[in-house]
This record gives structure tokens, sequence and C-alpha cells, in this order.
């Protein structure tokens, strides 16, 4: 096994799902969930994480090609996804109704995706692939994506201690934060699209 795409990779995916900067988003959305549920909900929103991020690796470039999208497109549409979601955050308004924070429908979105498996995994998870030569390679790229989804289940499983820590007014003023970063990483996103866009045309 290549342990030095295994590196690459988790380094990248890991700072990608960036599981410290959804802790806050984490623990707004759950904050009406008992412990057990939070619990479950962590663990659900990385299992989605996983699959979306799974299929994309095997499938990406074929499911692509047959829908007729770019990865540029994708990461337009992910972009738009991430500035509504981070406008939530900025508002203080991402807890949504305490409805589906306990039904758990908040695991799937917006934390499954797109906050965990949004445009920039999906990207990083298809790139990694194409760049795996042999089935050593890509044990290695699988592992480390393995590696990168668990250490951010364990991140967000025990959040609730770091919740404890900064209080409710330091967690509306990390989220406020969170919000203004990912409204950036939004603008990102869009741009690096239309600027291959611009080099290299609209495929």
């Amino acid at each position: 096994m290549s342990i030095a795409l295994f590196t690459q990779a988790f380094v990248t995916l890991l700072v990608i799902f960036d599981p410290l900067a959804a802790i806050p988003v984490f623990l707004t959305l759950t904050r009406h969930q008992s412990p057990a549920a939070r619990r479950r909900t962590a663990r659900v929103s990385v299992l989605v994480a996983a699959g979306i991020v799974a299929v994309f690796a095997v499938l990406g470039n074929q499911l692509l090609d047959a829908l007729g999208i770019s990865l540029q497109a994708l990461q337009v549409a992910g972009g738009a996804l991430l500035a509504l979601i981070a406008l939530d955050l900025l508002k203080a308004d991402c807890a949504r109704n305490r409805a589906d924070a306990e039904s758990g429908a908040v695991a799937f979105v917006p934390l499954g995706t797109p906050m965990l498996a949004g445009p920039g995994a999906i990207a990083a998870t298809m790139l990694y692939m194409e760049k795996a030569d042999d089935g050593a390679e890509i044990a290695a790229v699988a592992l480390a994506m393995a590696a990168a989804l668990l250490v951010t289940w364990l991140t967000l499983r025990f959040s609730a201690g770091i919740g404890r820590l900064l209080k409710d007014n330091g967690l509306n003023l990390v989220t406020r934060v969170m919000g203004l970063l990912g409204a950036a990483i939004a603008v990102q996103l869009v741009a690096g699209a239309l600027q291959h866009w611009l080099r290299w045309g609209v495929a």
C-alpha cells in the first residue's frame, strides 16, 4: 500500500470534512435532541457522507457523464447550497425547527450533505481514485477516506463536551464565524468553476 498516497488523501479529506468547524453547526442543529439522539445523528450523518463519497469514488465519472454534468457544474451547485446554509448560520437560524431536529432529518441535510459530503469532498475523492494506478493504491485511498470519516465521527460524537465549554453565547459567536467562512468557501467554489470555464470553455 502506498503510504504517501494514504497520507496525502487522508490529510486532504480531513481538511475538507473539517470536523472541528462542523461542531458549532452540529451542536446548533441538535441542541433540542437528547444525548442518545445526538449520538445517533452523528452516526447517521457520517454514514450518509460515507455513502455519498463512496458512490462518487466508484461511479463518479460515469454518473456525471451519464447525466451530462461537469465537475465544475457540481462545484457551482454545491457552492450555491453552501451559501444558503451559510446564510442560515449568519442569521443563527440553522436550527430550523424542533420537529426536524428531533426527527433526525438534519443528519441527512445539511449535515451528511452538503456539510460533510460536499462538492469538495466528492471532487477530491474522485481525483485520488483517478491517481490510483493499482489495487494497492485504491486500497490506500479507501482506507484514507475511512480514517478521515472515523475522525469526523469521533469529533461529532464527543462534541457535547465542547458545547458545554462554549456555552450559548460562544456557540452563537462561532456559528456566525463559521457562516462567514462557509460563505467564503461557497464563493471560492463558484469562482474556481468559473475560472475553469473561462480558460477551457463550458464542456
